[in-house]
């Protein structure tokens, strides 16, 4: 049955009036969500939902006129048996085909779209684009991100929010933050306040406290919102903002913070992008902020953590990055970041943004770390995805320090079926892998050029892991390792239904690019060549989905 025959039954109250060119109807809350029909033909206007209780949230939606292109929905859990009175500007077919349900449209095919990622993250519905408060508390890591959770582009930024007990199956619970009077929700980060610096512990739990930007054009402000539940439910800071630097640098563009506990100094450090780079903040209770220093040469979502090199507690530096991964190593002593070496890059292709969790279990080490995979999902009720969780490392290379990134342990608990083989040639190899079958896939090899320049793995009739001796290139980037003298290459290749990402020798460089539409049924071959490669170990493992 269609949605929109459903509405009679669904709604309690109905009443429907035209105000000039607005549209307007009240219903009596009775389930679950609220589903909103979505045309991208369609210009945007505002929508209002007042609620009994005095809550209001404004957005901007795209309704239909007509057939929807795709559903939308509002969460009412905590709305329950009241009132709710939408107003939208303009009278579309749209707002009469508005109803309530114990499901969102599509539940019956959720995680099962045709583009749907089967073991990254993705929004049930809406865009998606930075990880922000990616933090670690009694078990669980939560991952927060920027969300538009009524249009499948940029828009409306809120906070999304998912959860996870191994970094492979995420639940989502739901957004959290809401843009209100100082902006939309932009990126930020999470912290676990286990003194209570911020006094805002109720009783003994830990409080987990999120440091984000409001935007509103040319003017963004820093602002707190905290959780006393593990992260269910937020409030706000209510003299928020908490740092407005605008003045400091007449610039519109500070936005950002990555907020973390030094221990040598016993103080909270926030570095935030401003204007040209990144900023240092320090404060001892994370509502007042000191100024300290500036380091330029970065755009966007800052990060500065410390790591251990070659595992080495006793050896420990500091890595500062911003949006786009490139990065410099250095010392900080919690007010200034000295340059050592760079700028380095550790990985090519869509990803931005990516950030850290903080209060992660053994840390200094690992350092798990999730990024934004910039990849659209045409035609599906949701866009964009988050990258697969990496460990970083710093690993002494005969080039100086080098940031590591390699996909986290786990995966194979995805494992459906696996082969496994020793000493091939490409000819015995494409022999080996006609057994294989599947369209998910972690695929490992370690591959010799006996004679010649290069090798191709396709899937088919696709690349998906190339590389070159001669230039250097892995799937098109410019990569040398250490012992590329010994023209071999280990390399781990992930296949997911929209995405690939290609690690190389442990971790030393990352290619993600979006997956192409098979060209053929051939599976996994190398492409036919002249040169000539010894494959020394070859792994293929199908996965299951993790939804």
């Amino acid at each position: 049955m269609k949605p929109h025959l459903l509405i009679a039954s669904l709604f309690i109250s109905f009443t429907s009036g035209l105000m000039g060119q607005s549209t307007e109807r009240t219903i009596s809350i009775s389930e679950k969500y609220l589903n909103l029909p979505v045309n991208q033909s369609e210009a945007r206007e505002e929508m209002t939902l007042t609620f009994e209780d005095g809550t209001v949230r404004k957005f901007v939606i795209r309704l239909s006129d007509g057939s929807p292109d795709y559903w939308v929905f509002v969460d009412l859990t905590t709305f329950q048996n009241q009132d709710l009175k939408i107003n939208y500007p303009s009278n579309r077919q749209g707002i009469a085909q508005i109803y309530q349900s114990a499901e969102i449209t599509g539940a019956d095919s959720l995680y099962q779209e045709t583009y749907r990622p089967r073991f990254h993250f993705s929004s049930k519905r809406g865009w998606n684009n930075d990880p922000n408060g990616l933090v670690y508390a009694n078990g669980v890591y939560h991952l927060f991100y920027q969300h538009n959770p009524y249009e499948i582009f940029w828009e409306n930024m809120h906070w999304g929010h998912a959860t996870s007990t191994d970094l492979i199956h995420w639940e989502e619970q739901g957004d959290v933050l809401y843009p209100d009077s100082l902006g939309t929700m932009f990126s930020g980060s999470a912290v676990v306040d286990e003194k209570n610096t911020a006094g805002f512990q109720q009783g003994t739990e830990d409080v987990l406290v999120a440091i984000y930007t409001a935007h509103r054009p040319g003017h963004e402000v820093q602002c707190l919102a905290y959780s006393n539940d593990e992260g269910k439910t937020w409030r706000k800071y209510k003299n928020n903002p908490v740092l407005d630097s605008k003045e400091r640098w007449e610039s519109g563009n500070t936005r950002d913070p990555k907020v973390f506990w030094h221990e040598e100094t016993d103080r909270w450090v926030m570095v935030l992008f401003e204007k040209d780079g990144h900023s240092i903040y320090t404060s001892t209770d994370l509502k007042g902020w000191i100024y300290q220093s500036h380091q330029p040469g970065f755009w966007e979502c800052p990060e500065l953590i410390q790591m251990p090199v070659d595992g080495d507690e006793n050896h420990m530096k500091w890595v500062m990055y911003g949006a786009s991964g490139t990065y410099f190593i250095g010392d900080f002593d919690g007010e200034r970041f000295v340059i050592e070496s760079g700028k380095h890059n550790y990985y090519s292709g869509p990803m931005y943004a990516a950030q850290t969790f903080s209060n992660s279990p053994g840390y200094p080490s690992p350092v798990i770390q999730i990024g934004w995979a910039q990849i659209s999902h045409p035609e599906m009720p949701f866009n964009q995805m988050m990258a697969f969780p990496t460990q970083l490392s710093l690993k002494s290379t005969r080039n100086g320090i080098r940031l590591c990134s390699k996909p986290i342990d786990g995966i194979e608990k995805l494992y459906a079926r696996s082969w496994k083989w020793t000493d091939l040639d490409v000819s015995g190899a494409n022999e080996v892998l006609q057994e294989t079958e599947g369209d998910l896939f972690q695929i490992k090899m370690k591959v010799e050029m006996i004679e010649g320049i290069a090798f191709d793995l396709q899937l088919d009739g696709n690349l998906i892991a190339s590389y070159s001796f001669n230039h250097n290139k892995l799937n098109g980037a410019f990569y040398a390792g250490d012992q590329m003298e010994d023209r071999m290459i280990d390399l781990e290749i992930l296949v997911d239904k929209t995405s690939i990402e290609v690690f190389a020798d442990d971790g030393q460089f990352t290619v993600l690019s979006p997956r192409q539409e098979a060209k053929n049924n051939a599976g996994l071959q190398f492409a036919p060549r002249k040169d000539q490669v010894k494959i020394h170990a070859l792994e293929v493992h199908r996965l299951k989905t993790a939804w």
